[in-house]
């Protein structure tokens, strides 16, 4: 296990057994018996939403919550000169793309957490690239830099652990988790559950980048996500 993993085990499993983390066990609509996935919560009550944003993707726009309002997206963390775990977190986030393109509102967004290097002129090179190599839909995947404070310090509110590596281990100077992270219409973090044997040991789904199984749970959740979503909003024009 490398450092980063151990790193985001220790950052997440200190969240999960805070008295402050609480999720929301959302598994099925009450009135309708139909599938949901999980709603994470902070302080027992408060959703964990996303914080407002502005980053400058590849295209030098300007990319704020906004953007995403109303859409689903998967989010990362990466850089264009990782050694290591990025070439296959992009791999398998275009992978993702391909398997939901089926879905008008399913977006993506990766964060570079070497903003000093990775400038929108980078980024572009390294999306177009995968653009040209795999096909990956830029109409619908944002890379984007900005201010490496901020940039850290978002990762923290997708569960995510980011920042400068001191160790000397092979980083190229940066440490990140691979994990990705489902956002919903409304800004809040999502996930489905890990069930086990005994259910009241189910925790939630910790969707790895680099983890062929997990990527292919996360198409499965997706789905449940863009389902409930559609249901949701049905219900709303009906009242």
């Amino acid at each position: 296990m490398n450092r980063s993993r151990i790193f985001s085990l220790i950052f997440i499993l200190g969240l999960m057994i805070t008295p402050a983390f609480f999720l929301s066990k959302c598994m099925n609509d009450h009135t309708k018996n139909l599938p949901s996935l999980a709603i994470l919560r902070d302080n027992f009550k408060n959703e964990r939403t996303i914080p407002p944003f502005s980053f400058i993707n590849q295209n030098n726009d300007t990319v704020t919550n906004d953007y995403y309002k109303d859409k689903i997206y998967i989010a990362n963390f990466i850089f264009t000169t990782c050694p290591t775990q990025c070439k296959d977190m992009t791999f398998n986030m275009e992978y993702l793309q391909g398997k939901l393109s089926k879905y008008d509102d399913v977006y993506f967004l990766s964060h570079t957490v070497n903003p000093e290097y990775d400038t929108p002129e980078v980024l572009n090179q390294y999306a177009t690239r995968l653009e040209k190599e795999l096909g990956a839909d830029l109409s619908k995947w944002n890379f984007v830099t900005g201010n490496k404070k901020e940039i850290y310090e978002i990762a923290k509110s997708y569960l995510v652990s980011a920042g400068v590596d001191t160790s000397g281990m092979g980083h190229n100077g940066f440490i990140h988790d691979d994990i990705f992270t489902l956002v919903d219409g409304q800004g809040r973090i999502r996930a489905g559950w890990q069930e086990t044997s005994n259910p009241m040991d189910s925790s939630i789904r910790i969707y790895y980048g680099t983890q062929i199984p997990m990527i292919k749970e996360m198409v499965r959740d997706v789905g449940v996500l863009v389902s409930e979503t559609k249901r949701l909003q049905r219900n709303a024009k009906n009242q």
